[in-house]
């Protein structure tokens, strides 16, 4: 095992940000594609892979979407959007796919972040869940999870505090250390 190859992820995840505000520029095909692959390189109950994407260019859709949610802004200005998607057909375990699809959305973006480019993980949206799958023409099976907006960062994002580990983390009723 590399160190430095550990020390380069440990980086990875510390140094990845929301980003809400993205330039203009277009992201290509193959972008897009390593993205998506990332995702679906996430760990499911079974194997059974419950995520679905819907990817979103269309400045019409995007606008439409962006009436849905607060963070309508982010969805209207963002070149690109993965709606992400529970497939309720191919459920293993609802709780369990649900954090399938969770790790799914982190390994997006951690490759997003990796790329140099923003996303932001927008959840508020599912308020909305019926009226975002109207406008998708989504299938009746699909559950709205998520929208990841992504783009190229048009500023630089601050730096939020963390809790101290030794706030979130607790003993053993019997253990000396964690």
């Amino acid at each position: 095992m590399n160190i430095d190859d550990i020390m380069e992820t440990i980086e990875t995840i510390k140094s990845r940000r929301s980003i809400r505000g993205f330039t203009d520029e277009n992201l290509d095909d193959e972008t897009v594609t390593s993205i998506l692959e990332a995702g679906r390189w996430a760990p499911s109950g079974l194997n059974n892979q419950p995520w679905r994407f819907i990817v979103v260019r269309n400045p019409e859709t995007k606008v439409e979407l962006s009436k849905l949610t607060v963070y309508g802004p982010t969805i209207k200005n963002a070149p690109l959007l993965v709606v992400v998607f529970l497939d309720k057909e191919h459920m293993y375990h609802y709780v369990k796919d649900i954090q399938s699809i969770g790790a799914c959305i982190q390994n997006m973006l951690l490759c997003i972040h990796s790329m140099g480019l923003g996303g932001v993980w927008l959840g508020e949206i599912l308020k909305s869940g019926e009226m975002a799958n109207k406008i998708l023409d989504a299938p009746d099976s699909y559950e709205l999870m998520a929208v990841v907006a992504i783009g190229h960062p048009a500023s630089k994002p601050r730096i939020p505090e963390r809790k101290e580990l030794d706030q979130l983390v607790f003993r053993e009723k019997f253990g000396k250390s964690w």
